[in-house]
């Protein structure tokens, strides 16, 4: 599991990033403030996200500044303001990406994936489950090395229910993790992707909760 150290000062947003990459599978830790973040930036870590404004004497440069002093390890900044002067220092001092305030926090880990993809390549991250093997890079299941052609949404779904294995998941939070925050239609298109899901993947035991969701045992 992929490591990401998270700096950022205003809380609820800290929390709500973190739910997201939670569920996208990923180790979060949260700093709420610059000086905390400053004595941990020796520590092991997969990726850092950066606020560049922090509510105390230590900036997200600042920190950056002290990484680069020991490793590589990827950076993404995020800025309330969106000034190329933000982002051409960010590029000197080494970030890997820059992302703009306000932000879809699906968009945010979106690019945690790409860059983590790019970054650790070398690290194939493969899943079996039953007789099925599920490439997350390559986004390929096989069975008997026969692959299962799913659709882009049939796989995202596949990888929340595996990720988050005898947890009970709402209709509401597939929704959410699926289709994002855009979309505004009903969630019983949850239960028709579920369904085609089922009907390509058999040995999937998967249990309905009645007037809730599902949940993969």
């Amino acid at each position: 599991m992929y490591k990401i150290c998270l700096v950022e000062d205003e809380k609820n947003l800290n929390n709500l990033i973190k739910s997201y990459l939670d569920r996208a599978g990923y180790e979060v830790i949260q700093y709420y403030n610059g000086t905390d973040a400053l004595n941990h930036t020796a520590d092991d870590a997969d990726l850092w996200i950066l606020d560049i404004m922090l509510g105390d004497e230590v900036s997200g440069y600042d920190i950056i500044k002290k990484i680069r002093e020991s490793s590589e390890v990827p950076v993404i900044f995020t800025s309330a303001r969106d000034q190329d002067l933000d982002k051409i220092i960010g590029l000197e001092l080494g970030s890997d990406d820059y992302i703009t305030k306000p932000y879809s926090p699906k968009e945010l880990v979106l690019r945690v994936n790409n860059i983590i993809k790019r970054t650790y390549s070398t690290q194939t991250e493969k899943i079996k489950y039953e007789n099925y093997e599920i490439d997350l890079d390559k986004r390929i299941v096989t069975e008997s090395f026969k692959e299962i052609p799913l659709t882009t949404l049939e796989f995202d779904l596949l990888i929340l229910l595996l990720k988050n294995k005898k947890k009970s998941l709402s209709r509401g939070q597939i929704l959410e993790d699926v289709w994002g925050d855009n979309y505004f239609g009903s969630d019983r298109v949850v239960d028709d992707l579920i369904r085609r899901l089922r009907k390509k993947m058999p040995k999937l035991r998967l249990a309905t909760i009645y007037g809730y969701g599902y949940r993969l045992t």
